[in-house]
């Protein structure tokens, strides 16, 4: 599964002013729903509801909070670095500065799994994450968000 094909350029957010994570959530959502046929609330009701489940703070800085909706056409995730770290109860109880919303239909099934598993690999990897802390605009995340899908395809 292609980054390209879950992440569009304009999903990328370079600074988030977010103080928590609700708000963090409801940013994320407002965003995916600007970029998709999506309602913000149902997106935001969802991720939380998701979230209440458990934390999709997965470590390291990093959370992937994720939600299936049955209006979903196809999967997209919305990407975004925060200006400043936040609580997010993440699994090793560092804060986050590295979101990435993914949204997938509920009939995805298996594709939703393989699309969370996707941006954990990469995200998780500290030279990928340490160029998204260190990149200066939209573009150059989403380069980097995107670098290695050339590598892949050859």
């Amino acid at each position: 599964m292609s980054l390209t094909d879950l992440i569009a350029a304009e999903a990328v957010i370079p600074s988030l002013k977010a103080n928590t994570k609700k708000q963090a959530l409801l940013d994320l959502s407002n965003h995916a729903a600007q970029i998709s046929d999506l309602d913000a609330r149902e997106i935001f009701d969802t991720v939380l509801q998701r979230e209440r489940l458990g934390s999709t703070g997965i470590g390291s800085g990093i959370a992937i909070p994720h939600a299936k909706l049955h209006k979903a056409k196809s999967i997209f995730g919305v990407f975004a670095r925060l200006v400043r770290p936040i609580e997010f109860d993440a699994i090793d109880g560092m804060p986050v500065d590295l979101i990435c919303l993914l949204i997938t239909p509920e009939s995805a099934g298996a594709d939703h799994l393989k699309a969370l598993a996707r941006l954990a690999r990469l995200l998780r990897n500290p030279a990928t994450a340490e160029k998204l802390r260190a990149a200066r605009d939209q573009s150059a995340l989403y380069s980097v968000l995107t670098a290695n899908e050339t590598s892949r395809a050859a």
